[in-house]
């Protein structure tokens, strides 16, 4: 006998920005699944259609948004309050990697300011608008996408790292002043996803991606294995999380790989 899908989202509402590729597209698609009306946001205006397409008229809904402009920040959370009634899930997803020359000698202004832009800026952005409706509900759930990067240095240029160290942050202290709402902020700290983006920048192919979770042999991080996780923060099963950074890692965080007795 088939087992019925427990919806742990039902009758949630989430805006998800970046979410017409990635983490962000498979995270919306698991949302709809479990329950929850979706607002896509994204600058990719064809694929985040697409997506919405998809996923039906009834469970999703798709909204331009740059992150970097506070315009267009504000106005997908009042779309999302406007269409669906209310906003109850804040999953800041939208974000860009780093330089393929990470070298502080090199690296110019505008190209450290972009990526703090789009990374750490627009979670601050996507958090500030959605407490604004938060705030009177006296409930919601903030969560931004963060990395391994927000723990260790050495694994991306400056800029990238110096973004997800921001965003952890970030969810602390908002952790602190929100937590008096109802409010949960917490973010979510995946390792290197085989996505287009990130195979091109580390130059890896599948094969080579599997190689990179040096604890746990056997696993390959996908992004739907990320969205599971950004699930488990959204629903009511982690009420008492607040203000954590949940690793989604295989455990590469936890030790130097180059340094082990158990090598």
């Amino acid at each position: 006998m088939a087992s019925t899908l427990v919806r742990r989202l039902q009758g949630k509402v989430a805006l998800i920005t970046g979410a017409a590729t990635g983490i962000g597209e498979s995270t919306a698609r698991l949302f709809a699944k479990h329950g929850a009306k979706v607002l896509v946001a994204d600058v990719n205006d064809k694929l985040g259609e697409k997506v919405c397409k998809e996923l039906g008229a009834s469970s999703a809904s798709f909204v331009h948004c740059d992150v970097t402009k506070e315009s267009d920040v504000e106005a997908a959370v009042n779309t999302a309050v406007d269409k669906f009634g209310k906003l109850d899930i804040m999953y800041n997803n939208a974000g860009i990697g780093g330089i393929p020359n990470p070298s502080i000698l090199e690296i110019e202004k505008s190209e450290f300011e972009k990526i703090i832009n789009v990374n750490l800026v627009g979670a601050f952005l996507g958090s500030k608008h959605a407490a604004r409706v938060m705030i009177p509900n006296r409930s919601g759930n903030i969560i931004t996408t963060a990395s391994t990067c927000s723990k260790i240095g050495g694994g991306s240029s400056h800029n990238y790292v110096s973004s997800k160290h921001g965003v952890v942050g970030l969810t602390k202290n908002l952790a602190v002043e929100l937590g008096k709402y109802g409010i949960r902020v917490n973010c979510v700290s995946p390792h290197v996803v085989p996505t287009r983006q990130s195979k091109e920048f580390y130059k890896m192919d599948d094969k080579e991606f599997s190689s990179v979770y040096s604890v746990l042999k056997g696993v390959y991080l996908q992004p739907e294995d990320v969205a599971e996780a950004v699930l488990f923060l959204a629903s009511d099963e982690s009420k008492c999380v607040h203000g954590h950074n949940l690793f989604v890692d295989g455990g590469v965080t936890i030790a130097n790989s180059k340094f082990s007795m158990f090598e």
